[in-house]
C-alpha cells in the first residue's frame, strides 16, 4: 500500500505541471507589481486530496473522522468556510497525522481568503514528511509573507522550500523564480540577476521547456543594477 500510496503522490503532482507552466508564464508576461503565486498552494491542495484517497494510518478514531468530514465538506460540498472552521478545529484540538495535515489545508484556505497572518501561524506548526509537499508548504508560506510585504522573511521561506525540494527540476527553479521576484522588489538587482543566472545555469531545461525568456529576466536585472 505505501508503495502504491508513493506512486499515486508523484502521478498526482505530474499531473498539475501544465496547471504550473500556464500560471508561472503568466504572471511573469505580466509584468505586474504583485508577485504573488498560488500555485504553491495547488500543489499542496493535491497532496492533500492524495491522502483522502489513501488509508490513513492508525491514530485517533475521532482525529480521523473529524477530518474525513472537513474532507468531504470542502471537496464534495464546495463549502470552504465551513471546511475551514472544521480543519481549524481538527489542526487545534486533535494530534495524530489528522491534526497535522488539517493545519496545512487550514493555512491552504486562510491565505486564499486573505488571513495571511494565520496562515502563517498554522505553517509554522505544520511538519512535513514528502520534500516536495514540504517545499510548497514553505513556498505557501513565502506568498503569504509577499502578501504582507515582508520581503525579508518571504526570501528566507523560498530559501526553505529551495533547500528540501529535492532539486527537483520543475518545482526547484520555479521556487526560485519566486525568490527572484522578491529580491525585485528589495531592488536587490544584483542578487535577482545571480538568481536568474544559477536557473539557467544549474536547470538549463526549465525555461526552455516553459517558454520562459530566462536571458530577458537576467538582462533585466542588470540593467537596472545600473541605473
Amino acid at each position: 500500500m505505501a508503495k502504491e500510496n508513493q506512486n499515486e503522490t508523484r502521478t498526482s503532482i505530474d499531473e498539475l505541471n501544465d496547471t504550473l507552466t500556464n500560471a508561472v508564464e503568466q504572471k511573469l508576461q505580466n509584468n505586474k507589481k504583485s508577485i504573488i503565486f498560488g500555485v504553491a498552494a495547488i500543489v499542496a491542495v493535491a497532496a492533500v486530496i492524495l491522502f483522502v484517497v489513501n488509508s490513513r494510518q492508525a491514530g485517533s478514531v475521532a482525529a480521523d473522522d473529524a477530518i474525513g468530514q472537513a474532507d468531504r465538506t470542502l471537496i464534495v460540498e464546495g463549502n470552504d468556510t465551513l471546511a475551514l472552521a472544521q480543519y481549524m478545529q481538527v489542526a487545534d484540538n486533535e494530534g495524530y497525522d489528522a491534526g497535522n495535515r488539517a493545519k496545512l489545508q487550514a493555512a491552504i484556505l486562510l491565505f486564499e481568503k486573505g488571513d495571511y497572518e494565520k496562515a502563517i501561524e498554522y505553517l509554522n506548526d505544520y511538519s512535513a514528511e514528502e520534500a516536495l509537499i514540504g517545499a510548497a508548504a514553505y513556498s505557501l508560506q513565502g506568498d503569504c509573507y509577499v502578501n504582507l510585504e515582508k520581503y525579508n522573511e518571504a526570501i528566507a521561506s523560498f530559501n526553505k522550500a529551495i533547500s528540501v525540494s529535492d532539486d527537483n527540476d520543475i518545482y526547484t527553479p520555479f521556487f526560485m523564480m519566486k525568490q527572484a521576484r522578491v529580491y525585485r522588489e528589495l531592488k536587490d538587482y544584483a542578487k535577482e540577476a545571480a538568481v536568474y543566472e544559477k536557473i539557467k545555469k544549474q536547470y538549463p531545461a526549465y525555461a526552455g521547456a516553459y517558454q520562459i525568456d530566462i536571458d530577458k529576466y537576467i538582462e533585466r536585472a542588470k540593467a537596472s543594477k545600473a541605473e
